[in-house]
């Protein structure tokens, strides 16, 4: 996959905040139909306490199989601290490592973060979907801003997620009485394009099958990383099969 990235990532929070602010104005809302989704990777970094090191995974699938055609890990040095609403510039970098080794064409990425449900209209998803310009879906465990009903408790419910009195995603129900996801828009994407892709990449858990293979494959490799002592771990890549389906 071919990454183009324009900044540097160690940055101070005011100089990463011009980065977002410039950047969101390329952020394009479009609606993306699931029938030209055929591969679709899913993207988690995993990071241990008090290690200075992130463990990234991506996982390709196919759509609507869910069927793995490749799987990458990689491990960087971090180079930005946590804060909330930068968390583009702390796990990016280590998942271009993963992303520039992927060999299918992917059609979408799904992103365990935000998209435009963020204070500047750009999330890590938004950030990485206009470095790659892939459409990229934020699809995250928790809230970071906005304001929500609850949805329905079945699969498929959802409600609008508003900030500043614009819908800038969804609260969705993807498992029947379970914990309903955050899903925002990245990039190429609007709010009823990603709801139906996270929907779609469903396999029976609260998480996408791409972001859920993606957050197994990268807790096992941290836990390699950690096992092992060493402070450069190896890159792994998976096998990928021989065409695009």
């Amino acid at each position: 996959m071919h990454v183009v990235v324009r900044h540097r990532w160690a940055l101070t929070i005011e100089a990463a905040r011009r980065v977002q602010q410039r950047l969101a104005g390329e952020v394009r809302r479009t609606a993306l139909p699931l029938s030209r989704v055929r591969v679709v990777a899913g993207c988690d970094v995993a990071v241990a306490r008090g290690d200075a090191r992130a463990v990234a995974a991506v996982v390709v699938m196919t759509l609507p199989g869910l069927e793995v055609i490749e799987t990458h890990t990689a491990v960087a040095p971090l180079r930005f601290p946590y804060v909330p609403g930068y968390l583009s510039f702390r796990e990016i970098p280590v998942l271009v490592r993963c992303l520039r080794r992927v060999r299918a064409r992917v059609d979408a990425i799904l992103c365990d973060g935000q998209g435009i449900a963020h204070p500047r209209r750009f999330g890590l998803a938004a950030h990485l979907g206009v470095l790659t310009g892939v459409p990229t879906v934020g699809c995250a465990k928790s809230r970071l801003c906005g304001e929500h009903d609850a949805p329905g408790p079945r699969r498929g419910d959802w409600t609008p997620l508003r900030l500043d009195g614009e819908t800038v995603g969804c609260v969705l129900r993807t498992r029947d009485d379970v914990r309903p996801l955050f899903v925002s828009p990245g990039h190429r994407v609007d709010v009823a394009s990603a709801r139906r892709l996270v929907l779609a990449c469903g396999a029976g858990y609260r998480l996408p099958e791409p972001t859920r293979r993606a957050d197994a494959v990268a807790g096992a490799a941290r836990r390699r990383v950690r096992a092992s002592g060493s402070q450069r771990a190896p890159t792994r890549s998976g096998a990928v099969r021989g065409r695009r389906p």
